[in-house]
């Protein structure tokens, strides 16, 4: 598959991702229904790994990225199962503008691949304004959201960490055998946790909650994951760190068509903050400007030229 359909179905499924989280969790615990999606997600991943015969271990330092890459996993989505009982999907895609900062933090300490320069310092601190007016009026903060606000920011670090790490130590682990492997190790951790923080059969499950489910079972999880890793696998990771900057926007028009949410003008202003400093921190501007010098150095050399030719 191409990188860039690889990189515009991952913002996809992260930007629809929140929404069925909360979906998911309308008729069952936050531990029950993140535990219920890992180990259904396993399942499929396992049963693909079967039917293509590929090899879930093929040397010992996959371990190596498998533990790394369960971070990003557990306890990071329980993290996130837990904080959206308190705050907006829309928030919790807010909060996640943080990741690029905590991205390019790892990767000063790890990898000594130093992301900060002016231009992207100004140009992510422009991106957390615009997410911020986004959602300006869902941000009215008890306590309940504190928490949630909370907990998303310590989700952004984790999956930081774990992305960071991935990138640096399973670059030869293929996509498929790494979100497998990383639910080989999540999945019994989940369990467990549901055993000793609920331990109750769900009986009675909603419409919402099998929909959202069975979304990020399959598109969440197995899809998801698995382009992500590859995406993770092909590109710099300051690329990889602006999709939580393009997902907020996008699940802007999915709330609109699907649950009615109205874009307002300060909607507008957000949306337009976010797209210039994607802009900005990806040097468009400064291509486009030199372009414009060049073409008025070739226009002025074209023109020298002419007005030689009349001279003589």
């Amino acid at each position: 598959m191409p990188v860039i359909l690889a990189y515009i179905f991952v913002v996809f499924i992260w930007a629809t991702t929140p929404l069925a989280i909360q979906w998911s969790n309308s008729s069952l615990a936050f531990v029950t229904s993140v535990s219920l999606r890992m180990v259904f997600a396993l399942v499929i991943c396992a049963t693909l790994l079967a039917i293509l015969n590929i090899r879930l271990i093929e040397k010992r330092s996959d371990w190596w990225a498998f533990l790394v890459g369960m971070i990003g996993l557990y306890p990071n989505m329980l993290i996130i199962y837990w904080a959206a009982q308190y705050i907006s999907s829309g928030l919790m895609a807010v909060i996640l503008g943080l990741y690029p900062f905590a991205v390019g933090f790892f990767s000063l300490i790890f990898t000594k691949e130093n992301v900060f320069n002016p231009a992207r310092i100004v140009a992510l601190g422009i991106a957390v304004g615009g997410l911020y007016v986004l959602h300006y009026d869902q941000i009215a903060l008890g306590h309940d959201a504190v928490l949630g606000v909370l907990g998303m920011v310590a989700s952004s670090i984790l999956f930081a960490f774990s992305s960071v790490l991935v990138k640096l130590v399973g670059g030869g682990v293929g996509p498929l055998r790494q979100s497998t492997g990383v639910l080989v190790l999540s999945a019994p951790a989940f369990v467990i946790t549901w055993f000793f923080l609920d331990g109750e059969i769900p009986t009675d499950i909603d419409t919402k909650s099998i929909m959202g489910l069975s979304y990020l079972s399959v598109a969440g999880s197995v899809i998801g994951h698995t382009l992500f890793f590859y995406v993770l696998r092909h590109c710099s990771m300051v690329s990889v760190s602006l999709i939580p900057l393009l997902t907020p926007v996008l699940a802007l028009s999915i709330g609109a068509v699907f649950a009615q949410e109205v874009i307002t003008f300060k909607t507008i202003i957000g949306s337009a903050m976010v797209l210039f400093s994607l802009g900005l921190y990806q040097g468009v501007f400064q291509t486009i400007g030199a372009g414009i010098k060049n073409i008025r150095i070739t226009h002025g050399g074209l023109w020298a030229v002419v007005t030689r030719g009349k001279a003589h």
